[in-house]
């Protein structure tokens, strides 16, 4: 449709209907306007998987590996593969607005929502996030770039003013926005955040640049409530308040328009940018504008055929080998001998109950899920044994009742029963679940208790943790005897906190083997405190040394052992920071114990962010997995056993300390290290960390030979860095090589990456690659002109592995007149 087109739905709307459509029409879908042909737009969080409107295990996704893992992939057409696998999941799941990518950056490792994000590195999460822009897009669906801007922390979220210069805001954390927007994005997430003195939502970042200077002409979503007026909000470029029907919108900016506080301009030019969406995603069709199931919503759910469902699996299994970084390989101890083993020993909690995706409004159902345990042993069946020790207790965590040990009560088959209750108790409303965390129960008008009701079938005796949570009183009852009853006040706004997250509450029961007990645990309804309630139980456990011993015992009479470790959901998930860079638990403690128990131990590591690693000399092999989705266990395997070659690089600088924090002080939270996060900042530390950004290994060897640039570059545009490279190993492989420039004075002196390319090769076999230096890795933001600028003279490029070990160097000559 053209402009003209949309300026005459515009003006068959009064002020009323059109400032209805600016807020959400409930949590997930936008309103419809019959009198134009407007159906709901619908949304779904992101990004590792498509979960639909709402929280219902029933609605399962195929499920991706992090945004960490993708950009550790350092590949673009595998990612672009993925944003369309996602795009296919959106429409099988009537979903029109996919709430992803996150394009923030990876400033801190405390950050607790790192694994969402991509990389520290400006460039590489551009050039990542694009792609998947690009994937998802490419088939009607449109993609969300967010949170705009500086939302790269946790602590404060909802309201901390990030103070950032002009500088390093233009050259570091708004460059993967613009490169969104030159990819095409359709949505732009506001964040929660204020910068420089302004929440997001009223900032006059959202008008330039992104609507005047980049030329964005989408629309502008907010967070979830992070609209929090009406007048400021709607004269700034904010375009739509969710979630709905309520919001500071709605009767009182209509008012506020008719008082002359607000331009109707600027709500016709909302609206202008809301049509321009639903005809992108097919929600406008004002040829046809008559009511019935096309103004409705997207078509709903529909089940996950077979062979799509397998297609769907190749792909993310080859997603967790590409994103593998290995990070040690001492004694080419990787990859194993398949022929040569008898007996493995699969070590660690993470084995047996793996981190697939990281917490809070991101996560998923998935289809399925392959553990390490469950995926070693597949690829060894019929040649080696393969037994598992947990080791270590890592997490307090209660476990939510499942398919594995309740019953509905009143069908018999796995799961639990959910009842919605009326205030005197009469039951509204019963269905069967599949699980004890139920974060949106059916609603039902005039309900004002949520009940969860199962026989728990314990498979030992003993001393049992039960656990209910939720907000307002809660109660818990087994066999009809009261065990708990308490009032439980909120105490946060946070979204992620109070919707999926509610605290919980416990008590002991001893219980006996085969001998059921029905658990009843309620919770009140109470106004703003969501819908989230669960009904958890854990069985008696080992004591920490006798854990550690029975792992220990397995790895010595093992010919390899494969110890998981990784981080928790109390440790990395979004809502909060990181207090620290440690393993949770005794982690690092089992490793050293195992090692010294087998020379050949393997560790790997199941986690979204860095953590430290003590004991990293002292184990021949370490792999990075990240949060690997589905697949993990397929693609680990193939992995170990070298039916793939681990083609990750490290997207992010991984390090035993952080060099910024996040804690605000007094509500600000000063980027005094402007752009200097991640390699940049650890070029100029005397002690270097554990392993540089661009990092990672593959199962064969790589000579840099020789690089070639250009004697001299014209400002302004871009460039081709040439280098040649051998594989001196045994077999072919995968190689990212990477360049990077040093500008040799002026403001933008520090090292950083400009480009990079793949190379592949057999044994022995030389090959040159072509890196493609765009016009802006020599550009820097002159904070007195308010303007780009290009500083003529010497530059110094760097070809290689990772961001310290550039064994090739040339250089070139910026040809330039003046500032362009």
């Amino acid at each position: 449709m053209t402009d003209d087109a949309y300026d005459d739905l515009v003006r068959k709307l009064d002020l009323a209907q059109k400032v209805r459509l600016l807020t959400g029409g409930t949590a997930w879908r936008t309103h419809a306007e019959p009198d134009i042909g407007l159906r709901p737009i619908v949304t779904s969080d992101g990004p590792v998987g498509v979960r639909g409107q709402g929280w219902d295990e029933r609605s399962t996704s195929l499920t991706l590996p992090s945004p960490t893992a993708l950009a550790a992939s350092w590949d673009e057409d595998l990612v672009g593969r993925l944003g369309a696998l996602l795009a296919a999941e959106a429409r099988r799941k009537g979903v029109d607005v996919l709430l992803a990518p996150t394009i923030n950056l990876h400033r801190s490792p405390l950050g607790g929502r790192h694994f969402e994000c991509y990389s520290e590195d400006p460039l590489l999460t551009a050039r990542i996030g694009a792609a998947y822009i690009r994937g998802v897009q490419a088939h009607g669906v449109a993609a969300t770039a967010k949170h705009y801007v500086a939302n790269d922390s946790e602590t404060e979220r909802l309201t901390l003013d990030a103070r950032v210069d002009e500088r390093t805001l233009r050259e570091v954390y708004l460059t993967p926005f613009e490169a969104a927007v030159e990819a095409g994005v359709w949505v732009v997430m506001a964040a929660y955040n204020g910068v420089n003195g302004a929440t997001m939502t009223e900032n006059p970042l959202l008008a330039e640049p992104l609507k005047g200077e980049w030329g964005f002409d989408g629309l502008v979503i907010s967070d979830w409530g992070a609209v929090r007026s009406t007048a400021a909000s709607a004269r700034a470029a904010q375009d739509l308040v969710m979630p709905g029907p309520d919001g500071p919108w709605g009767e009182a900016l209509v008012e506020a328009v008719r008082a002359g506080e607000v331009p109707e301009e600027a709500v016709d030019d909302k609206v202008r940018r809301l049509l321009r969406l639903a005809s992108r995603v097919g929600a406008l069709c004002p040829d046809d504008p008559a009511p019935g199931s096309f103004l409705a919503a997207a078509a709903p759910a529909v089940p996950v055929e077979p062979a799509y469902a397998e297609r769907g699996r190749v792909l993310l299994r080859e997603a967790v080998a590409a994103s593998t970084v290995l990070l040690r390989n001492e004694g080419s101890l990787l990859p194993l001998d398949a022929g040569r083993l008898r007996r493995v020993a699969v070590i660690g909690p993470n084995a047996a109950t793996p981190r697939v995706q990281g917490g809070g409004s991101a996560g998923v159902y998935p289809v399925s899920v392959t553990t390490p345990l469950e995926g070693v042993t597949e690829a060894l069946a019929g040649r080696a044994e393969v037994a598992h020790a947990a080791g270590v207790h890592t997490t307090g965590h209660p476990t939510p009742l499942g398919l594995g040990n309740a019953r509905d009560p009143r069908g018999g088959e796995p799961g639990v029963l959910v009842r919605l209750l009326s205030a005197d108790g009469a039951e509204l409303h019963a269905e069967h679940r599949l699980t004890g965390r139920i974060l949106e129960p059916a609603t039902a008008e005039a309900a004002s208790a949520v009940e969860i009701r199962a026989w728990l079938c314990p498979p030992v005796g003993g001393t049992w943790r039960l656990a209910v949570a939720g907000w307002g009183r809660v109660s818990l009852a087994a066999d009809g005897r009261t065990l708990l009853e308490e009032e439980v006040e909120r105490d946060t706004d946070d979204p992620a906190t109070v919707h999926l997250h509610p605290p919980y509450r416990y008590a002991d029961l001893e219980l006996t083997a085969g001998r059921d007990v029905e658990l009843v645990a309620t919770r009140r309804l109470d106004p703003g405190t969501g819908l989230a309630s669960v009904l958890a139980a854990d069985p008696p456990r080992r004591g920490d040394a006798e854990e550690l011993a029975a792992a220990v015992e397995l790895a010595g009479g093992a010919d390899v052992a494969v110890v998981v470790v990784g981080s928790t959901d109390e440790s990395e998930s979004e809502g909060y920071d990181r207090t620290g860079l440690s393993l949770p638990g005794e982690q690092d403690a089992l490793v050293r114990a195992v090692a010294a128990a087998n020379p050949r131990t393997v560790v790997v590591v199941n986690a979204g962010g860095p953590v430290d690693l003590p004991w990293r000399e002292e184990v021949p092999a370490v792999l990075l997995s990240w949060f690997p989705g589905q697949e993990y266990g397929g693609g680990l395997a193939d992995v170990l056993l070298g039916a793939a070659e681990p083609g990750g690089r490290l997207p992010t600088t991984w390090a035993g300390r952080a060099l910024a924090g996040t804690t605000p002080s007094g509500g600000v939270l000063e980027y005094a290290e402007g752009p200097l996060i991640g390699y940049r900042a650890w070029l100029g530390e005397q002690e270097p960390p554990a392993y540089w950004f661009g990092h990672g290994l593959g199962y064969t060897t790589w000579a840099y030979e020789g690089v070639a640039a250009p004697a001299r570059v014209v400002a302004g545009e871009p460039f081709t860095v040439r280098v040649r490279l051998r594989n001196t190993g045994g077999r072919a492989g995968r190689e990212v090589v990477q360049v990077y420039l040093e500008p040799a004075g002026g403001p933008g002196t520090a090292r950083r990456l400009a480009g990079h390319a793949r190379a592949v090769a057999g044994p022995g076999e030389a090959v040159e690659v072509a890196v493609e230096v765009p016009a802006r890795a020599l550009r820097h933001w002159d904070a007195e002109r308010h303007a780009w600028a290009y500083e003529p003279g010497p530059v110094t490029v760097l070809a290689g592995r990772s961001a310290a070990d550039v064994p090739l160097v040339t250089g070139t000559t910026v040809v330039t007149d003046g500032p362009v």
